[in-house]
């Protein structure tokens, strides 16, 4: 019985392995289109638009990477997942990449064998409460009914937060975001919780966003950002430097804008011309072509381009860069060099 039960366990470590130390690369090539999971719909984030078209900052990422990879940035199937399903579909393979406001934790980064292959977002928790409510601080919310997204890091940072200040609340579950939102304008729930930035896109997507108010006080620390399955290092790789592309692009001054010429006629900046792959081999190191990376940043620009076209203060989220900008303008986004 104890040889059986030490076969099973091999037995199903060795699909769980199967699964992960899958070529994905090969596979994203022979299906020609990456599968990438996504919020079932979070304006600026991740949502279809009125001719069904998936975009928003985090699409932008899928589309990056489907451009470094397959040279099409329309060649992407979208997935949506939820706060349950998200890691099933990921780990399954239904999806190679998920790119869904996702908070980059010690047990789903090792117990649940991901890889985060980077930061694309710094947020926190925070809460959202009609104006009228008269609260001007989350320490006031005791009693309240708080709708709250199962399966999620906001959960349990919600539980925290309430039983320090010694005070009570009443969950209101929900899945998703789309649920919260007729909910909380219905009052079946005083507050609304999730990460600031979720806060920003749904208080948008209101008829009148300037009735509800979002509670200065942010709760945790949420580093949002793209993961894939452990066991497959070259496609977390191509990830990774995907994303790191598009940070670098911005500090360079390189934009969707100029990229082209860039590539064609190479200056004198050795990094500009590495990343764009006109010197050096880094695009053979990842298995790509040597202009993975033009391609990327043409997809939808740089990082600050994706920031501000689809969440920057200039659009209905109005989102500042803060934690965001890069390194040289105080932020915290800052990428290993490219060489």
């Amino acid at each position: 019985m104890k040889k059986l039960a030490i076969l099973g366990a091999m037995t199903a470590a060795g699909l769980s392995a199967g699964v992960a130390s899958a070529a994905t690369l090969d596979d994203v090539k022979a299906r020609g289109k990456l599968n990438c999971g996504v919020t079932t719909g979070l304006v600026g984030f991740a949502a279809p638009n009125a001719n069904g078209e998936w975009e928003g900052f985090d699409v932008g990422v899928c589309r990056a990477v489907a451009a470094a990879v397959l040279g099409d940035p329309t060649a992407v199937e979208f997935v949506p997942t939820t706060g349950k399903t998200r890691f099933t579909a990921l780990a399954s393979g239904e999806i190679d990449l998920l790119a869904r406001n996702t908070t980059w934790t010690f047990s789903r980064d090792v117990d649940l064998g991901f890889e985060f292959v980077g930061i694309n977002y710094y947020d926190g928790q925070g809460f959202m409460v009609p104006k009228d409510l008269g609260v001007s601080s989350a320490k006031e919310l005791d009693g309240a009914t708080v709708c709250i997204q199962t399966g999620t890091t906001t959960e349990l940072n919600l539980a925290d937060f309430f039983r320090a200040n010694n005070i009570s609340y009443e969950p209101v579950p929900i899945e998703t975001n789309a649920e919260a939102q007729p909910l909380y304008l219905e009052g079946a729930c005083d507050v609304y919780t999730t990460d600031a930035s979720g806060l920003a896109a749904t208080r948008a997507a209101f008829e009148n966003p300037g009735d509800h108010v979002i509670l200065p006080e942010i709760i945790s620390k949420e580093p949002l950002g793209p993961l894939v399955r452990h066991g497959d290092n070259q496609w977390g790789d191509i990830a990774r430097w995907t994303l790191n592309a598009l940070i670098a692009a911005e500090e360079l001054g390189v934009t969707s804008a100029n990229v082209a010429e860039l590539a064609a006629a190479p200056g004198n900046n050795p990094e500009i011309n590495r990343l764009l792959g006109t010197e050096g081999t880094l695009g053979a190191m990842l298995g790509l072509e040597n202009d993975w990376a033009v391609k990327a940043i043409m997809a939808g620009g740089n990082y600050g381009e994706l920031f501000e076209k689809n969440i920057g203060e200039n659009t209905p989220i109005g989102l500042a860069r803060g934690l965001n900008a890069l390194w040289t303008e105080g932020g915290l986004l800052y990428t290993p060099p490219f060489r």
